[in-house]
C-alpha cells in the first residue's frame, strides 16, 4: 500500500524546461513546490565535463541521456488494422530523462510559432475554401494569438540566451533577420553564431535563388551571457557536441543551468529524483485531482502525494500516457471521433541532400547544433501560394553542418558499398568536404493517427503501454515531394562534384532511423471541451486544479522545432496560475 505523504501546494510532474520555469515561477510567491522526476538527478560540472561527454558510443549511439525502453516504451503501428508492436530501442525520436529532460541534450533550435498556427483552420479555409482541407484532416484554431504570446517568447528566449537576428522588429522588416517572422518587441538577446563555409555557400546559393537566408535562432550562445535571472551561460566553442549532449562549456541554454538551479535554491522547493508517477489522482467527484501516486524506482516504494495543483511537465507522450492510465478525459475514438485525449498525434516529415565537392573543406568538427543558415520562404511567407501544389502546411529549408562526429558522419557518394575498404577509402575522402541540405516539414492532424492504451503489452510497472498509430497522408507526401525539389534545385545551383539528391518520404513512417524529437499532440488546446483536452491557458476541462504542459497541447505540428512555444505558453501559465488561479481557484474559461 502507498505511503501518504503530507500534503502541497504543488506537484510538478516531470523537472524540465516547462517544470523548471513552473518551479522557479511558482515558488517565487512562497507557496511549496515539489517536483517528481523519473531519471536520475544531473550536476553539470561532473556530468558534462571532457572527456566524459565526448563518449560518442555513449550518448549518442547508445542514448545515454535518454528514455529506457527495457522500462517504458511505446507500441507502433502505422493504421489501425495492424498489431501494434513494442518499439524496442529508441530510433526515430529520443524523450529525455532525468533532471533537465530532453532540454539537456537537445540542439537548442528555438522558433517562435505565430497565427499562420495557431489559426490554420481559419486562415486557410478564409483563403482556399472550406473544401480545400481533406474530411480526415482534423486541424483546428488553438485558441490563443501570438500577439498574446509574444511577451512570453521573449522571456523564453532571454532565460535561455538564444543566438539570432531578428527578422521583424515592433513591424519593421530587418536586413539579415527572417522578413516573414511575427513582430518582436527586441533583438535577440544575443547575436547569430559565426557562420561557417557551409553556411556561407548556402547563403549565397539562396540569395542567387531569389530567397530570404538568414541565421537559425538557436541556444547555442554566440558570446558569454547572463541572463536576467542571473543564470550565466558560457561562450560556444563549437565543438560539435550538441544534440544527444550536455553542454562542456555551459554555453547551451538548458533549463539545468538556467531556471532549475534558482528554483533549487528556494527553501519551497523541493526535487525528488527516481520518482516514477504513475497514477494522478481525483475526489469522488471526478472534477478535482488530489494528488499523485508515485514509485522510488531504486527501492520500489510506493507513495501518494496529496497537492492541490498538479502540473504534468513530462516529455510531451509521457503527459499523454498519464491522463490516459488516470482516467482523466475522455479517450479518443477515431471512428466514432469522439473523445479528446489521445487525439492529433502530430511529428515532422522532411527531406535532405549530401553535396560533395573537391578542393572544399568544411572542417565539420567545428560545429554545434544550430549552425545552419535556413530559409523561410515556403513555411511562414503567406504569400507563398499553396494552392498549386494542394497542400496545408510548411517547409523551412537549412544548409550548414551541426556536427562532423567520427561514428555517425561518415558521408559517402551514392553507390559506395555500406561497409570495406571502399567504404573506408571514400569516408577519408569525403569526411572533409561534404555538406547537408536539408527541410523540416509541417504534419497535419489526421483522424487516424492517435494515441491510445496498448491492450496487450505492459510497462515494468504492470500499466498498458501507450500505442502510437501515426503515417504520413498524402498531404504530407506532397510536402516532402515539393521540399526534395527545392532542395535539390539548390544543390544543383552550388555545382558539387556530386550529390545525393534529396528524396521524399512518401514510403510507410518508420520509428526505426532517427528523424526527430518533435512529437506533439495527445492533450490538445482549444475553444471548449468539445474539441481538446485544456484551454488556453492549458487548464484541464475536466479537473480545473490540473495543468498540463508541453507540445502534447498542440493542435497540429509545425515545420518549426516546438520548444519556443513550449516555454512561451510555460510562462505564460505561470503567469495566470500566479496572478489569477492561485488567488481565486477555479475555471479559468467557461465551459
Amino acid at each position: 500500500m502507498a505511503k501518504k505523504l503530507p500534503e502541497v501546494d504543488v506537484v510538478l510532474v516531470g523537472l524540465g524546461w516547462t517544470g523548471g520555469i513552473l518551479a522557479k515561477e511558482l515558488t517565487e510567491t512562497g507557496i511549496k513546490v515539489v517536483a517528481l522526476e523519473r531519471g536520475a538527478m544531473r550536476s553539470p560540472g561532473q556530468d558534462f565535463s571532457v572527456p566524459l561527454i565526448r563518449d560518442e558510443l555513449r550518448f549518442s549511439s547508445r542514448n545515454d541521456m535518454t528514455q529506457n525502453t527495457n522500462k517504458d516504451t511505446l507500441t507502433i503501428r502505422n493504421k489501425p488494422s495492424e498489431e501494434a508492436l513494442p518499439m524496442r530501442r529508441l530510433g526515430s525520436f529520443l524523450p529525455g530523462e532525468g533532471v533537465g529532460g530532453a532540454g539537456v541534450h537537445w540542439n537548442g533550435h528555438t522558433w517562435r510559432w505565430n497565427d499562420m498556427e495557431f489559426k490554420v483552420r481559419s486562415l486557410y479555409e478564409e483563403r482556399y475554401g472550406k473544401n480545400y482541407i481533406p474530411a480526415d484532416m482534423t486541424i483546428q484554431d488553438w485558441g490563443i494569438t501570438y500577439a498574446e504570446l509574444e511577451p512570453y517568447y521573449e522571456r523564453f528566449e532571454y532565460t535561455a540566451g538564444i543566438s539570432g537576428k531578428a527578422g521583424n522588429l515592433r513591424g519593421a522588416i530587418q536586413p539579415g533577420g527572417n522578413p516573414f517572422e511575427g513582430p518582436r518587441a527586441r533583438e535577440y538577446p544575443l547575436p547569430p553564431l559565426n557562420q561557417s563555409l557551409a553556411c556561407d555557400m548556402f547563403t549565397e546559393a539562396a540569395k542567387n535563388a531569389g530567397y530570404h537566408p538568414f541565421p537559425r535562432p538557436t541556444a547555442n550562445a554566440s558570446r558569454a551571457y547572463t541572463n536576467p535571472d542571473g543564470a550565466k551561460i558560457g561562450a560556444c566553442q563549437y565543438c560539435g557536441f550538441c544534440e544527444r549532449f550536455g553542454c562542456e562549456a555551459n554555453a547551451k541554454g538548458s533549463p539545468l543551468t538556467t531556471v532549475i538551479p534558482i528554483a533549487m535554491r528556494n527553501p519551497n522547493f523541493e526535487l525528488r529524483a527516481h520518482a516514477w508517477v504513475t497514477k494522478v489522482l481525483k475526489d469522488s467527484s471526478g472534477k478535482r485531482v488530489t494528488g499523485v501516486t508515485y514509485t522510488n524506482v531504486l527501492n520500489g516504494e510506493e507513495y501518494e502525494q496529496p497537492a492541490g495543483l498538479v502540473v504534468l511537465c513530462a516529455y510531451a507522450i509521457n503527459n499523454v500516457h498519464l491522463l490516459l492510465l488516470s482516467g482523466i478525459g475522455k479517450p479518443y475514438d477515431p471512428v466514432a471521433q469522439t473523445g479528446v485525449i489521445g487525439k492529433n498525434y502530430c511529428y515532422q516529415t522532411g527531406a535532405g541532400a549530401t553535396l560533395f565537392f573537391d578542393g572544399k573543406y568544411f572542417n565539420p568538427f567545428m560545429s554545434t547544433g544550430g549552425l545552419n543558415v535556413v530559409i523561410d520562404d515556403y513555411n511562414t511567407n503567406w504569400e507563398f501560394d499553396r494552392g498549386p501544389h494542394g497542400y496545408v502546411g510548411g517547409s523551412n529549408i537549412s544548409g550548414g553542418m551541426t556536427h562532423g562526429r567520427p561514428i555517425t558522419f561518415r558521408p559517402a557518394p551514392g553507390g559506395t558499398p555500406p561497409w570495406g575498404k571502399a567504404w573506408k577509402s571514400a569516408t577519408a575522402k569525403w569526411y572533409n568536404s561534404a555538406m547537408t541540405i536539408g527541410s523540416s516539414g509541417s504534419v497535419m492532424a489526421n483522424r487516424y493517427n492517435y494515441y491510445d492504451l496498448d491492450p496487450t503489452y505492459r510497462n515494468a510497472f504492470g500499466l498498458p503501454l501507450m500505442r502510437m498509430t501515426f503515417d504520413y497522408k498524402e498531404n504530407e507526401h506532397k510536402m516532402s515531394r515539393h521540399a526534395a525539389q527545392l532542395i535539390n534545385d539548390l544543390a544543383k545551383s552550388m555545382n558539387p562534384t556530386s550529390m545525393n539528391p534529396a528524396s521524399a518520404r512518401t514510403t510507410p513512417w518508420s520509428v526505426v532511423p532517427y528523424q526527430s524529437t518533435h512529437n506533439t499532440g495527445g492533450a490538445i488546446m482549444g475553444t471548449n471541451p468539445g474539441n481538446s483536452a485544456v484551454n488556453k491557458y492549458l487548464q484541464s476541462w475536466d479537473c480545473h486544479n490540473l495543468f498540463v504542459m508541453g507540445a502534447c497541447v498542440f493542435p497540429h505540428n509545425s515545420a518549426y522545432n516546438p520548444t519556443g512555444p513550449v516555454g512561451a505558453l510555460a510562462y505564460r501559465a505561470a503567469d495566470t496560475l500566479k496572478n489569477s488561479y492561485l488567488k481565486n481557484p477555479g475555471p479559468l474559461v467557461s465551459a
